[in-house]
């Protein structure tokens, strides 16, 4: 396992559109899809075997890494880098969630 999950915030106050993030990702090499949940799912701690990249277009998730005791909220617009081997879990939002993402 590499370093801890990486979060960018959004900068602006207008989130982006759907391409506008789907763009960025396929500048970076990555092939983008797209998943969504509804509100207040769960994902019980788990780990991948590679790194991935998240960008939510839409709604909200709460990313949780169990040791140590961390938790970020992941708004329209903002990236989570998540290494592979890192345990994590995550809460969908009230308004559920749509994101784009992409394997390293």
């Amino acid at each position: 396992m590499s370093e801890s999950m990486h979060v960018t915030h959004w900068p602006e106050n207008e989130p982006p559109t759907r391409e506008v993030l789907w763009q960025r990702m396929v500048a970076e090499g990555l092939s983008p899809y797209a998943w969504s949940n509804g509100p207040h799912d769960v994902y019980r701690a788990h780990s991948h075997d590679y790194d991935k990249v998240i960008y939510v277009v839409r709604g909200s998730i709460a990313f949780g890494l169990p040791a140590p005791d961390r938790r970020i909220v992941l708004k329209a617009g903002d990236r989570l880098e998540l290494p592979g081997g890192t345990l994590h879990d995550a809460m969908v939002g009230p308004d559920g969630v749509v994101c784009l993402e992409g394997h390293r």
